[in-house]
């Protein structure tokens, strides 16, 4: 029933991306055909972002929608002040194969018009994450995209990824990490919210690097190594000064943190096809399930109970860490030298305020999602669900939000240590091996 729904969805958002061409672009897009061609030796992108000629804009990577009969989504950052035309060069190579692009043999080009899709949520900072969507239907079989405000101007191609439907996936469960930045280097943390992923049933984390310090990276090349991390360079401080806060009026800079909505969207996408579930969150939180052994688990039970659900929101809950287990049980002397905090010390929750919203995180199926945010979905298909906090919550060590509560007002919450013995070995393990220990 579900899939049937969907179906109906996506034909129609097909059909509505169509009618986007409208007859006047389709008049240009015959003229650009028709007189224009690359101008120099198409260039392969290095990076992980790229400028888009003629323009302050920026574009990170290109993904066939299917569920918009076909366009090319190229997730992009964009200027809300600069509102020119731009344009999309789609290009398929000379054999349709990856390994023919070594020589640069790009060919079979053509223009469109592209349109622009910003999206609603920026936090009042001056560049945006946006969709550049790509539709030429002289060209379905493209491999290679550039996004240009100057028709003239030499290209870098981005090569289009999902370009056929998955049915299966690689992994059911992966954690999208939107970004470290600031030389951050809260090693024992990191690996223990690794480890306990692993216990719970996560395959993959993918993490948005702008900068960390020398403990956590190496923590990053072990997991690498290992196989459950990937690492995206995300060198965004090299291209607009961002900001280190999430209001534009209080923590300025031309992007909201370090472009933490455009990692979100972009670890969707480049996640559509490669695994079931996404979880959205920050490295410092744990999605914890609270009635199922683990994630998988879990969402058998939501999946069955809400068939249509796409999207599930998961809450907040605050483990200050100023509050410590009095018993000293797992002050771990071996791990006193690593830099971080130790989760598994913190035990007292905050409790919910009322008449104050508790900020939420996703756990999502990507193909149900079209944009996001960072506590809720933008546009989606299918339906949203919150997820009852008893059922799921986030497990979030940090500086206390109510400060003015005593530690006899807070809530115990033991859940991590339900995974004691087998969490402080591999704890231990990835410490070692990685040469924190």
């Amino acid at each position: 029933m579900m899939q049937r729904k969907l179906a109906l969805v996506v034909g129609i958002g097909a059909l509505t991306f169509l009618l986007m061409l409208r007859w006047e672009h389709v008049i240009t897009l015959v003229n650009l055909m028709s007189s224009k061609r690359p101008s120099a030796e198409p260039e392969l992108r290095k990076g992980t972002i790229t400028p888009i000629p003629g323009s302050r804009h920026l574009m990170v990577s290109a993904f066939k929608d299917h569920r918009l009969g076909g366009a090319i989504r190229v997730i992009s950052i964009i200027c809300k002040q600069e509102r020119q035309p731009l344009y999309c060069v789609l290009c398929a190579n000379a054999n349709a194969r990856a390994d023919a692009m070594a020589d640069g043999a790009l060919n079979q080009c053509a223009f469109s018009p592209a349109k622009v899709d910003m999206h609603s949520e920026s936090f009042g900072f001056p560049f945006v994450t946006s969709d550049v969507l790509c539709m030429s239907p002289a060209l379905q079989q493209a491999t290679h995209v550039s996004i240009t405000a100057n028709q003239n101007a030499n290209l870098t191609f981005l090569t289009i990824q999902n370009r056929e439907v998955k049915e299966s996936f690689k992994y059911n469960f992966t954690v999208c990490i939107s970004n470290l930045f600031q030389e951050y280097n809260n090693a024992l943390q990191f690996a223990q919210t690794m480890e306990v992923y692993k216990l719970i049933g996560v395959q993959r984390v993918v993490i948005y690097n702008t900068s960390c310090g020398p403990d956590v990276e190496k923590i990053l090349k072990y997991y690498r190594k290992e196989g459950m991390l990937e690492v995206v360079p995300w060198p965004i401080d090299k291209f607009l000064p961002p900001s280190t806060g999430w209001k534009y009026d209080l923590h300025h800079g031309d992007m909201h943190y370090y472009g933490q909505l455009t990692t979100l969207n972009e670890c969707i996408y480049r996640y559509m096809y490669q695994s079931k579930y996404l979880l959205l969150n920050d490295i410092d939180e744990i999605i914890m399930p609270y009635n199922h052994a683990n994630l998988e688990n879990l969402m058998g039970t939501l999946q069955q109970q809400h068939p249509n659900v796409g999207v599930f929101s998961i809450e907040n809950h605050i483990f200050p860490d100023t509050q410590f287990d009095d018993s000293g049980r797992i002050r771990l002397p071996q791990w006193s030298s690593v830099p971080g905090v130790n989760n598994l010390e913190h035990v007292y929750r905050e409790p919910d305020r009322k008449h104050v919203f508790n900020p939420t995180k996703l756990l999502i199926s990507p193909r149900s999602v079209q944009q996001t945010s960072v506590h809720s979905t933008l546009k989606q298909f299918g339906l949203f669900f919150n997820v009852p906090f008893d059922v799921c919550r986030i497990i979030y060590v940090r500086v206390p939000l109510q400060r003015q509560l005593s530690k006899d007002q807070l809530f115990v919450d033991k859940k991590l240590w339900e995974f004691e013995e087998l969490l402080i070995s591999s704890i231990d393990r990835a410490l070692k091996e990685s040469g924190m220990l």
